[in-house]
Parts: C-alpha cells; sequence; structure tokens
C-alpha cells in the first residue's frame, strides 16, 4: 500500500509544480493582438515554442517519475539496492539472458532486471517471506 502512495504523493507533487509552472507561462506572456482574436497556440511562434517546451517538460517529468518507482521496493516503498550482474553477455541465450537483481535492504523481495530485451520481457518482482524465517530454515538444514 506504501508503494502506491508513494507514487500517488509524486504524482500530485509533479501535477501541483506543473501546474504553477503554466500558470507562469501563460501569467508572464502577452500575445499579440491579432485582426480576428484567435487563439495564440497554432498564430504565434512564441506561444507554440513555450507550449511545446513545456509539453516536453511534463513527459520528462512523468517519466522520472515511472522510472523511479520501477526500482522501489513493492512492500516499503523504499528504494532498492545492492544490484547484483547474473549471466554473461558472451554466453548469453534465449533461457538465461543477463540480468541486474537488487534488493530490498529490509528483506522483502527482489527486482530482476533483463539487461538484454528479447521479446516482451518485464522486470520481474520476487516477494521473500519473513528474512528471519528464512535464514532460521536455512540454520536448521546445516
Amino acid at each position: 500500500m506504501r508503494y502506491w502512495g508513494i507514487l500517488v504523493a509524486k504524482l500530485l507533487v509533479a501535477a501541483a509544480a506543473l501546474y504553477a509552472l503554466w500558470l507562469a507561462i501563460e501569467f508572464f506572456y502577452t500575445p499579440r493582438p491579432t485582426a480576428f482574436n484567435h487563439p495564440p497556440f497554432l498564430h504565434d511562434l512564441t506561444y507554440t515554442t513555450l507550449v511545446f517546451f513545456f509539453n516536453l517538460v511534463v513527459q520528462g517529468v512523468l517519466f522520472l517519475i515511472v522510472w523511479d518507482q520501477r526500482y522501489r521496493c513493492r512492500e516499503c516503498g523504499r528504494r532498492l539496492r545492492m544490484p547484483i550482474r547474473k549471466g554473461s553477455h558472451s554466453q548469453a541465450s534465449l533461457f538465461s539472458p543477463p540480468r541486474t537483481e537488487y534488493i530490498c535492504i529490509y528483506g522483502h523481495g527482489t527486482l530482476k532486471v533483463p539487461e538484454v530485451h528479447l521479446g516482451p520481457q518485464a522486470p520481474a518482482w520476487t516477494p521473500h517471506e519473513d528474512i528471519w524465517t528464512e535464514l532460521e530454515t536455512s540454520m536448521r538444514r546445516r
């Protein structure tokens, strides 16, 4: 639940900041008067360029939000740490492509991100049970 709460909070903050930027553009830019009272978009090159760059900023912010959210723990929402590279590019096969694994430092799970994209592959999140239960069962086996 915290994972989705962080995403919603980031989206709300970004929406407020981008809306303030849009209001600043609208406030500080005064379009030239035209004979037919057309809206300035597509009739005024400066305003159209400002809208274009604003659109790029919005897309960049959304990309960064999604990129940051992909590398967060699905349980607690903290950033995943300790990347471990598995596999080899020189010995890549269809069934074991090279990948990078990230773990939650509190033991909630592992994210496996493929480094070679051989079709529709998504990062795989593997949740773990309680870390102390797993440690206890591994110690009993010895």
